[in-house]
């Protein structure tokens, strides 16, 4: 008969610390936290042979009074909580009390700390959960914990470690995480005495994001600022170009506490659906704040897991957030010519002298040329009337004069003297708003038709105040005017020519997403049309299918669907959504109805959009497919009535840019 023994406190403590100290980047954890607590502003962490041989973290915190510092090391001793109570409250990040004792078990640790009262410091040593050494010191105010040799008394434990650079990456990556969630603090990460990472803490979060991911994930960020009920979302979420393989880059924090949670990371890829290509997940830096009573943050020794009170609630207050974010937002990726840093070097260097004036010289010309003619003729009659000497000998006749002659007519010196800014074009800046908007003519000319203006007084306005025509995006009403359809190139792409861009247009894929979002509007507004079908498609269904069926029946003729019974343990299709006559109406029944979870209350919408996705994408317009131009117009005011025309349903770009000093670039223009 097995016989049971009290296990010796080391032994408990030594089990103990396998559930809080797995690896180096537990004992930072777990101590970093401790020091964000303690209300830091300046934390720095450095680390040698991955942690396992060497860590320093030190602090700028309220330190540990004297008579405090040896319970610190007590099992189960915390300042975070007193009663049971507290646990439904906790705001902190740490609360259990457990991880000096765990970490002194298993590592040699020495503590030297100071409060801002006391005169001098404490030091004190512990070795595998004894202590060595108390005694008081000279220090600054705030803590250090300095542990060497992790698990040197339990070699079973430290067999498992990775090796060091992994090690090292684990402590990295949580130090990274801790950064993001606490932009207000200043941490400092060094590595083998590298310095690996380095924040501000200006309160900035895309300062942080910047230092950590770099500068092409912070230039494509989106801002997230929502609030529904007692959950805020606030942050920032990556354009789909960013997007990745897996979820390493899904960061989000409730209460400022990082977790993995299947609700948010669900909520988050259902709120970048349509935007994202398929098996591809997004960029963010979320942090969601919600009420501590509805949060049990004791459900894991690591506190990387929570269960919430209001899960529901949680989900719909992300997704939207996400969701919301991409809402009329200029998504259209840009394509370079040749390799980032090349590029990167190029656009250090400036034009070369000659072609910087040419360029200037045709910006003059092409904001001549856009005044309407009734303009210069009204602004060289009234130059003449004020006493221009028009017969004045050796004077050429009047007719069709060069751009000089005009200019110099006009009183406005030649194209180099405007070329360096030294006259004004225009005249008052109604004319110049009037000279730029015009009258649109047919769309997709993207040339205005001349207006007439009544006299106005010229007053000065500066070179260049039309260019902020370059802030509107091209997928928007109000550039459609000056859009220039090109042509259609491989019969599948259509290029678009917008004030400096060429932009590519995938034909299916705009198609593809035109007809999407119809048919979800359809669905959502309840307005499906049928369309009979002869002859009707014969379904067989067993006794349980037929319970599932009469559950929702209902919602399938919200669908447009006519489905009757045919006898025995059949039923017969007889008319489906009009927009989807092409598609076997058999097959799309089955596709949809075997994904229905048979113990739901309703039918889910989202299996239904993903299936909409497919239908689209089969009845959309082929590449290889000649379309005219009426029909590339057409197509194209469709696209720029959606609300995310950026993206095909399964992820794809329906558009992308060059801009035109790539191109010129690559004519060797400019360098």
């Amino acid at each position: 008969m097995a016989t049971i023994h009290v296990l010796d406190q080391d032994t408990i403590n030594q089990i103990a610390a396998g559930e809080v100290v797995e690896r180096p980047a537990s004992v930072v954890k777990e101590l970093v936290e401790n020091a964000v607590d303690a209300e830091s502003t300046m934390i720095t962490v450095e680390i040698k042979g991955g942690g396992i041989d060497f860590i320093r973290i030190t602090d700028n915190g309220f330190g540990i009074e004297k008579d405090q510092v040896r319970h610190a090391f007590l099992p189960h001793a915390t300042s975070k909580i007193s009663k049971a109570s507290d646990l439904v409250n906790v705001a902190s990040l740490g609360f259990r009390g457990e991880a000096l004792a765990s970490i002194a078990a298993v590592a040699k640790v020495e503590l030297v700390t100071k409060t801002d009262i006391g005169i001098s410091g404490i030091r004190c040593l512990m070795e595998g959960g004894e202590e060595k050494a108390f005694e008081e010191v000279g220090c600054p105010e705030g803590t250090t914990f300095v542990i060497t040799d992790l698990f040197y008394n339990t070699p079973a434990r430290r067999k498992f470690l990775k090796s060091r650079m992994t090690e090292a990456g684990y402590v990295e990556a949580f130090m990274q995480r801790l950064s993001l969630s606490h932009p207000h603090i200043s941490f400092r990460f060094i590595n083998d005495g590298k310095n690996k990472l380095s924040t501000s803490g200006n309160g900035n979060l895309k300062d942080v994001i910047y230092q950590i991911y770099g500068r092409d994930v912070a230039m494509n960020l989106l801002e997230v600022n929502r609030k529904e009920g007692d959950i805020s979302v606030e942050g920032y979420v990556g354009k789909p170009i960013i997007s990745r393989g897996n979820r390493n880059y899904e960061n989000y924090f409730v209460n400022g506490r990082y977790l993995k949670d299947p609700i948010i990371s669900r909520a988050i890829e259902d709120g970048y659906k349509g935007h994202a290509m398929v098996h591809k997940f997004p960029f963010t830096a979320l942090m969601i704040g919600m009420e501590t009573t509805q949060v049990d943050v004791n459900v894991h020794p690591q506190k990387m897991e929570m269960r919430f009170g209001n899960a529901e609630e949680l989900y719909s207050a992300v997704m939207n957030a996400v969701r919301g974010s991409f809402v009329r937002k200029d998504l259209i990726p840009k394509v370079s010519i040749g390799t980032p840093e090349k590029e990167k070097r190029n656009l250090e260097k400036s034009p070369e002298p000659f072609e910087k004036k040419r360029r200037s010289i045709a910006r003059i010309e092409e904001r001549f040329n856009n005044l309407s003619r009734d303009r210069i003729q009204e602004i060289e009659e009234r130059k003449k009337n004020g006493g221009d000497d028009a017969d004045e000998p050796g004077k050429k006749p009047q007719g069709r004069k060069s751009i000089e002659e005009r200019l110099a007519g006009l009183g406005l010196g030649s194209r180099e003297s405007l070329a360096e800014g030294s006259a004004d074009l225009y005249g008052s800046r109604k004319d110049i708003d009037q000279a730029m908007k015009g009258t649109p003519g047919k769309p997709g000319s993207g040339k205005p038709e001349p207006q007439k203006t009544e006299p106005q007084k010229s007053e000065p306005a500066p070179v260049g105040t039309q260019m902020k025509l370059t802030d509107i995006p091209m997928l928007s009403e109000a550039a459609r005017p000056r859009h220039r359809i090109i042509g259609q190139v491989f019969k599948t792409y259509w290029l678009v020519e917008y004030m400096d861009d060429l932009f590519f247009v995938d034909q299916h894929a705009a198609h593809e997403k035109v007809m999407y979002e119809k048919l979800k509007k359809d669905l959502m507004e309840n307005t499906i049309h049928q369309q009979l079908i002869a002859p009707p498609a014969v379904l067989t269904f067993s006794l349980k299918e037929q319970e599932k069926f009469g559950k929702f029946k209902e919602a399938f003729e919200k669908l447009g669907f006519a489905i009757e019974e045919f006898g025995g343990n059949e039923y017969c299709i007889r008319a489906v959504p009009a927009n989807l006559l092409d598609i076997d109406p058999q097959q799309l029944f089955l596709d949809i109805f075997d994904q229905i979870d048979e113990n739901s209350t309703g039918l889910d919408y989202s299996v239904i959009t993903d299936r909409l996705a497919s239908m689209a994408c089969k009845a959309a317009v082929k590449g290889n497919n000649f379309l005219s131009y009426p029909e590339m117009d057409s197509l194209m005011d469709q696209l720029l009535a959606l609300e995310n025309p950026y993206q095909c349903p399964h992820g794809r770009p329906t558009i992308i840019s060059m801009s035109k000093r790539e191109i010129e670039k690559k004519f060797k223009r400019i360098q």
